[in-house]
């Protein structure tokens, strides 16, 4: 299957700057290299862009304050480009308010902005839990030890109509052992005390329990092949890299093979790499040339 490449006669560099079977990534400015992109063709956005941070990072985050004005534009190329029934699912994660251990609300207000303006439906709420996250920021919670750790992520998944493709059989978690002793003893069904009332229904074995939106995926990696080659080429690899589950967790939940995967702000590309494996066609973009060439390493063997 041939690699869906961008294609344009303008004036804009649209070379991939590598290439694998299913997909391609980017060199560029996701501003610019987005026009290219046809209507309805993309059947999920997935990313985690630079955040609203206090601090500046490497990565080129944006204040709190500028950050639903910067990324507006972003959005409203997204739901030209979404396929009636795609998904857009954006990972967000929290600041507090520069010198004080109160909260920024941008996730939210900028939540309010993509439905109520942009136009996109709220499909579902997840929360991106990453138990190995280190406790940050120092000041409130190592030192005056007045906050506790911020382990969670918001993850916005929005949608162009109510009915967005989904299919939770696809990402179903292993049965616990009670639920195993319950396949395998037998329910009598009867009314909870909650008042639900559990069907016989309740035993029928579907091969696995239905996730629910906690997502639990540390971000421990740490000797992967991809660290490994950018520290032996020299290359600064990106320090913010979500984990391959959460991309895996959305591409099954919400695509089928053959369709096409965008990461607008794809960094290590963990998204297309990801995509790959998956057997799903995937375009990335990515600002920094050193980020770009780190990503190529994810797809040479170990």
């Amino acid at each position: 299957m041939k690699s869906k490449q961008i294609t344009s006669q303008q004036s804009i560099n649209l070379i991939p700057y590598y290439t694998q079977n299913y997909g391609s990534i980017y060199l560029g400015n996701t501003q610019e290299l987005i026009k290219y992109i046809e209507d309805s063709s993309i059947n999920l956005i997935i990313t985690s862009p630079p955040f609203a941070l206090t601090r500046k990072k490497e990565y080129g985050n944006e204040s709190a304050e500028k950050y639903i004005e910067w990324f507006l534009p972003f959005a409203y190329e997204f739901k030209r480009l979404l396929a009636e029934d795609g998904s857009f699912v954006l990972d967000l994660g929290g600041a507090y308010l520069p010198g004080n251990p109160v909260r920024s609300i941008y996730q939210y207000e900028l939540l309010v902005r993509l439905c109520k303006e942009v136009g996109f439906f709220l499909a579902q709420e997840f929360y991106h839990y990453n138990p190995a996250r280190l406790p940050t920021p120092a000041e409130w919670v190592t030192i005056r030890r007045i906050r506790v750790k911020d382990s969670v992520n918001i993850v916005w998944w929005l949608s162009k109509t109510p009915h967005p493709k989904a299919d939770n059989r696809k990402v179903l978690k292993p049965y616990s052992e009670s639920m195993k002793q319950l396949l395998k003893n037998g329910y009598k069904a009867k009314m909870r005390p909650s008042g639900h009332d559990i069907s016989e229904q309740f035993q029928k074995d579907n091969k696995g329990a239905i996730p629910p939106n906690l997502l639990e995926i540390a971000n421990t990696e740490s000797n992967s092949a991809y660290l490994r080659r950018c520290k032996l080429m020299g290359i600064q690899p990106h320090p913010a890299r979500f984990p391959q589950g959460f991309a895996e967790f959305f591409i099954k939940f919400l695509t089928d093979e053959g369709d096409t995967v965008l990461d607008p702000f794809a960094g290590s590309n963990t998204t297309g790499f990801v995509a790959e494996t998956l057997q799903r066609q995937w375009i990335s973009f990515e600002i920094n040339e050193d980020y770009v060439i780190g990503s190529r390493y994810r797809f040479v063997d170990p």
